[in-house]
Order: C-alpha cells, then sequence, then structure tokens
C-alpha cells in the first residue's frame, strides 16, 4: 500500500477515483483531484510547502514533486500529463500541458496552458514558458507555437488514457490505494 502520510499538522487529501500505485509516497501538504494517476516509485513531498494537483493528472512512474520552505508551491492544472522520470521543483503547470520524460522544472518556472516540455529539458528557475509553446534543451529554450486545437486534445486523449490504465488495476489481486482505502 502507497505511503500516504501526515507531516506538521498537513494530511494529503485524495479526490474521488484516484489511482495511487502502491509504492508512492505522498507527504503532508498535498491536495490531488479527481481521476488522477500517480503512477509507481512517485514521491510527491508537500513537506515543506503545498502541492495543488488538478482533476485528471497522471504523474508517471519515478516523477518527484517537491518545493522550498517558505517560497516555493506546486500547481498542476487539470489533464496535465507529467512524463516518467519528471522532477517539478515549486512550479506551476497550466491546464493541458505535457512534461516529456526527464524533464525537470525549476522552482518559479511556469508552463503555459497546453505548452509542451520536450523530454530530458531543463526549464529554469523563474522561467515562463507561454501558453502552446514548445520548449525544449539544457537549458530549456522555445521551439516553436503548438497548435491549440492540437495539444488539448492530445492531452485530453492521454489524460483519459491514463485512467483508463488505472482501471486495469482495480482488481482484486491488485488494487491501488484509493481515496476510500484512506
Amino acid at each position: 500500500m502507497a505511503i500516504i502520510r501526515s507531516v506538521r499538522g498537513f494530511t494529503p487529501e485524495i479526490g474521488k477515483d484516484t489511482f495511487i500505485a502502491e509504492n508512492a509516497v505522498i507527504v503532508g501538504d498535498v491536495i490531488i483531484g479527481d481521476e488522477c494517476s500517480i503512477w509507481y516509485s512517485t514521491v510527491l513531498r508537500g513537506d515543506v510547502n503545498s502541492i495543488r494537483i488538478g482533476n485528471r493528472v497522471n504523474i508517471q512512474d519515478g516523477s518527484v514533486l517537491h518545493t522550498l520552505y517558505q517560497k516555493s508551491t506546486i500547481e498542476i492544472g487539470d489533464d496535465v500529463s507529467i512524463g516518467h522520470n519528471v522532477i517539478i521543483h515549486g512550479a506551476k503547470v497550466r491546464d493541458y500541458a505535457l512534461l516529456g520524460m526527464g524533464s525537470i522544472i525549476m522552482d518559479d518556472a511556469e508552463v503555459g496552458e497546453g505548452a509542451l516540455v520536450a523530454a530530458g529539458s531543463v526549464v529554469l528557475a523563474k522561467t515562463k514558458i507561454g501558453p502552446h509553446e514548445l520548449w525544449a534543451g539544457t537549458p530549456a529554450k522555445f521551439v516553436k507555437m503548438v497548435e491549440p486545437d492540437k495539444a488539448k486534445e492530445m492531452n485530453e486523449k492521454i489524460a483519459r488514457n491514463y485512467l483508463m490504465y488505472s482501471k486495469w488495476y482495480d482488481t482484486p489481486e491488485h488494487k491501488g490505494h484509493t481515496k476510500e482505502d484512506i
């Protein structure tokens, strides 16, 4: 069963129909919306500041979300896909954004609505990625604009797919951790 732990008087809140893998770790001031999926070896550490996650967000295997004490928070919008092994440290990610595998998003950075961060990119602190922009590289730089309808459609599809994948684990022999288990 996942590690879900109170820290400093804050207990994680988990929305309905949310899948949490057995070895995920969620601690402290974390609020997760509805129909999300938190995958294997993911860590959401809300011990030093808040983490807010919208609806239909998938945070894939090995990702780590953390903040700076009394300085930065994490805000994730709706229908966001966070790829495998992503690090988010005190940043904001708006609706329909996609963070590619292994990307790093640093403190006070902002990823705009429908924006894409390419796999392996490093978004430096205080960087502002506008809506529907594709950024790539180390450090990440603007590459091109993404058609708003295509970005939204793609990320809604990914969010739906991850919701479907999470239902595969909702069996008596392999049940993920849900709000009802808390």
